[in-house]
């Protein structure tokens, strides 16, 4: 290289590549977003308590009768 560039051709595809590259950062961005909801998501249900049905009002008064 002699330090001289190359003359560039015209705009347009340039123009497309950079927004395609811009594209692709924002559904790389979303995907990384969603794999780690997923994974958050995953960890919380596995670590939840059992769930018990909660009583009503008739069982807690006929469980103190």
């Amino acid at each position: 290289m002699t330090g001289v560039e190359d003359m560039s051709g015209p705009a347009g595809p340039k123009l497309i590549r950079l927004i395609s590259f811009v594209g692709a950062g924002f559904v790389c961005a979303f995907a990384i977003n969603k794999w780690r909801d997923y994974e958050r998501r995953s960890f919380q249900r596995k670590n939840q308590l059992p769930q018990t049905p909660a009583m009503t009002t008739n069982e807690i008064h006929g469980a103190v009768e």
